[in-house]
């Protein structure tokens, strides 16, 4: 059990939102580790919103609070995040 709880306990989740009318960028949602990364993570796949994994990625967006602004030093992760999603759609739109 204990090796559970402490894959649990590192488990990391970052939403991200944004609106092109109104963000200069992509904007932290919600941000958690452990449970709440657990509860975001079951949010997003019952909406339907794509999950990206990946630690590196959600260990530096964690740094933000929620309501800030991606910075451009990190605007490569958000590319490869979107160049995710977009490929996730095509596949699945073409099965």
């Amino acid at each position: 059990m204990s090796g559970f709880k402490s894959r649990l306990e590192q488990q990391m989740a970052i939403a991200l939102k944004y609106n092109p009318d109104k963000d200069n960028a992509p904007v932290v949602v919600a941000a958690g580790s452990g449970f709440l990364a657990q509860k975001i993570i079951e949010i997003a796949n019952k909406n339907n919103v794509p999950v990206y994994q990946d630690n590196s990625a959600a260990s530096m967006l964690s740094a933000f609070d929620v309501g800030m602004e991606v910075p451009p030093e990190l605007y490569q992760v958000i590319a490869d995040i979107y160049v995710y999603i977009l490929k996730a759609g095509y596949e699945l739109h073409m099965s």
